[in-house]
């Protein structure tokens, strides 16, 4: 059993061993962020940086229209254009401020109008756009501070973020690693026969991940929840942006009718392609009826879904190489009998403008993977698991193979 954060040998653990727009659109301008979770966020003693100018222009490389967001220097981080139920675009540009001397050109076609606010401690720009086949990206630009929003038709590629050289790279150093254990406080999860609780079991488990990571890693990491507290599916998402983090790893464990279901399964955001996947996305995005206006995110519907997902194409890629490393650890180092790796449509996700995985450890319905799940050597091997997956694809990144959105180049 390992001592002091020391990670486990992983083996193939012994049968007897073995037996889980518009809340995500709130990043516009209505997140609900949690303090206790604000609290753990390092503080800036910096200046905030200005938008000083917003310019408009069609784009040289492929049909589309660029939106040039002039800054006066590096933004920490900015989130994704985001679908509102009108088919308007959001994107949030996290602890920021509005110069008193900006500019802000005249919109062209497509882009109908837009209006940009400061909010709290950001500044948010909406775009009205004139037709319904357009979808949006935004990214850093290659050559300065600036921020780009890509206007495009769907169905036709997204601009790829351009980050090829050393200095457009090094803003993308994985520095910061979000870990998400899933519900919590008054949100208990799934519960076993034994009266297991799916809250103790992640917390437990996302906190092992987080000492490895820091310890031998030397990567930063924030917790969405370090205690049994509970923290809305929007504030997760904005913790990380708020962060500037490059990766979020939400840690959860399943549950099923039938008590002889077992296995991992590690999910990214897309649209279900399975009955069993909707369930599971379903199961976890229940933690909405803890919230307070757990009516917001009745707006959302398949057309907004469909927009969103596309905005967030960026990092899908990313998300699928990280998820089949943790299902490969699960499976070859740990001995689980894994599910393979999903995707679905989990709020959780939505919300956080990076690559991020969701993590099912096993089923807390099935006795022996709750027996596994809730010893201390199982939740070594797991989090130890997680822990080399998220080490093999920071390699992967440092090398640069993950840091163009076309395929690599």
């Amino acid at each position: 059993m390992p001592i002091n954060n020391q990670i486990p040998i992983l083996r193939p653990i012994p049968p007897f061993l073995g037996r889980h727009i518009c809340a995500w659109a709130c990043l516009t301008v209505l997140f609900l962020f949690p303090t206790k979770a604000w609290a753990r966020l390092p503080q800036s003693t910096t200046e905030y940086t200005e938008v000083e100018r917003v310019s408009f222009s069609k784009s040289a490389q492929q049909a589309g229209h660029v939106i040039r967001i002039h800054v006066s220097d590096k933004v920490d981080a900015h989130s994704l254009p985001v679908a509102d139920a009108d088919g308007a675009f959001s994107v949030v540009l996290f602890r920021t401020r509005l110069s008193k001397d900006r500019i802000l050109d005249n919109p062209i076609l497509p882009i109908q109008s837009y209006d940009i606010n400061e909010s709290d401690d950001d500044v948010v720009i909406r775009l009205s756009l004139s037709r319904t086949d357009l979808t949006a990206t935004a990214y850093r630009d290659q050559s300065s501070n600036d921020i780009l929003i890509a206007v495009y038709p769907l169905g036709s590629s997204a601009p790829a973020v351009a980050m090829s050289d050393p200095v457009s790279a090094g803003r993308w150093t994985l520095d910061t690693i979000v870990i998400d254990a899933g519900h919590g406080g008054k949100d208990t999860g799934a519960v076993a026969k034994n009266g297991l609780r799916e809250k103790d079991v992640v917390l437990d488990v996302a906190l092992k991940v987080g000492a490895y990571v820091k310890e031998n890693l030397g990567v930063h990491v924030i917790y969405t929840r370090d205690s049994d507290e509970f923290i809305s599916l929007q504030g997760r998402g904005h913790l990380a942006n708020k962060a500037g983090a490059k990766l979020f790893v939400s840690i959860h464990a399943n549950a099923a009718p039938n008590r002889t279901a077992k296995g991992t399964e590690t999910y990214f955001l897309g649209l279900h392609k399975s009955d069993a996947a909707k369930r599971v996305m379903d199961r976890e995005n229940e933690v909405i009826q803890f919230e307070d206006d757990p009516t917001q995110y009745e707006r959302i519907d398949s057309r907004i879904a469909v927009m969103q997902t596309l905005a967030q194409s960026a990092y899908m890629r990313q998300s699928q190489f990280l998820a089949d490393l943790v299902e490969n650890q699960f499976e070859e180092r740990v001995g689980r009998t894994s599910r393979g790796v999903k995707q679905a449509g989990f709020y959780v996700l939505y919300g956080a403008s990076m690559p991020s995985i969701l993590v099912e450890l096993g089923f807390i319905s099935n006795p022996g993977e709750a027996s596994f799940m809730s010893s201390a050597d199982g939740q070594d091997y797991l989090a130890s698991a997680i822990y080399r997956a998220i080490v093999a694809y920071k390699s992967e990144y440092d090398k640069g193979l993950l840091l163009s959105t076309n395929g690599g180049k």
